[in-house]
């Protein structure tokens, strides 16, 4: 079984490095979760779709309902068997939902005209509204707690969804390798990738596709509210940073890393003390999303004493975005002119 090698190998590096089952099994997640978290926030902020991912992040929750539906309808009645089909099922029929409502909500609003937004409103409200209607239930048929899509726990994440995010990892980078050049083309400015005979269609779905698989599987991790943070956050802050395209995405997988490495040390060496009450720990995903918006702000503050003093001394500053209408790469590009 795939989850046995999971097991077997967050033993083996427990082994070697001396510590805890639970610490290798977060830490190992956390890293793989950046990873793909960077990747794709790198599509997001280009294709200016953070209320997007917030959407889909969401609608994980109609995906969970419809998941433990599933259970019921293989018949399965042993509670350890409805267990163990419901570990594989549900998430699988997560990604299948984030799909189809994301690919719904493009086909839905090329057919209407509607505004992005608007679409996007009408789709967050269907699966949040049939996500709340069977919550009662999944409380009946499954021991599940629901706060765990809502804030994620990396301290408790099983083996199977360790497995899962690593799964989302090689298709999230064999994505990349296969159709990079025009996945960012397309994200960031879809008129010049035309002209330039690339099928935008496609690299739309293909993106919708890989974010499904990022948000549903990650959801455990740092949970719903969380998980679009993550994706936005890290890569609005290498924006700051950048100067091309390229540059944006290495560095949007890097300080989803930084982010999510100092975060997770915070919260497991630091906690909070009010008065004659108990320390308290800090939640992984909360720490980290808070290092993240803080390098956002860092990197705003980098840029700005950088542009202040690299005249002086002959460095070249970052450019700010201009409104040139015959820029190529648009009025409201992230690096001034086409880079």
């Amino acid at each position: 079984m795939p989850d046995a090698l999971m097991t077997d190998l967050i033993r083996w590096l427990a082994g070697q490095f001396g510590t805890e089952l639970f610490v290798v099994r977060s830490v190992l997640a956390l890293i793989v979760l950046c990873l793909v978290c960077g990747m794709v926030g790198a599509l997001v902020v280009g294709n200016r779709m953070a209320f997007f991912s917030d959407a889909m992040a969401h609608c994980a929750f109609a995906g969970v309902a419809l998941g433990y539906i599933s259970v019921l309808l293989t018949g399965v009645t042993d509670p350890r068997e409805r267990a163990a089909t419901a570990a594989w099922l549900v998430p699988l029929v997560m990604v299948a939902f984030g799909v189809a409502v994301g690919a719904g909500m493009v086909f839905v609003r090329d057919r209407t005209g509607l505004a992005h937004d608007t679409v996007i409103g009408v789709f967050f409200a269907l699966a949040l509204g049939f996500g709340a209607m069977l919550t009662k239930m999944i409380q009946q048929v499954s021991t599940v707690n629901l706060e765990t899509f809502l804030f994620g726990n990396l301290l408790v994440m099983a083996d199977a969804n360790v497995l899962y995010l690593c799964v989302a990892l090689v298709l999230v980078t064999g994505a990349f390798l296969w159709r990079y050049n025009h996945l960012m083309f397309a994200s960031f400015n879809p008129s010049l990738a035309r002209t330039r005979r690339m099928n935008v269609t496609v690299n739309n779905y293909l993106f919708i596709v890989l974010l499904a698989i990022v948000v549903n599987l990650s959801i455990q991790a740092v949970g719903a509210l969380l998980i679009n943070a993550l994706l936005v956050v890290p890569a609005a802050a290498a924006a700051n940073v950048s100067r091309s395209l390229r540059q944006m995405f290495w560095l949007t997988i890097a300080f989803a890393l930084s982010a999510g490495l100092l975060g997770y040390y915070a919260s497991t060496h630091y906690s909070f003390k009010v008065g004659n009450m108990a320390p308290v720990d800090f939640a992984p995903s909360g720490v980290i999303v808070v290092a993240t918006v803080g390098l956002f702000f860092g990197s705003m503050a980098a840029v700005a004493v950088w542009n202040r003093f690299a005249p002086i001394f002959g460095g070249k500053q970052f450019r700010r975005p201009v409104n040139n209408p015959n820029d190529p790469c648009g009025m409201d590009h992230p690096f001034g002119q086409c880079p």
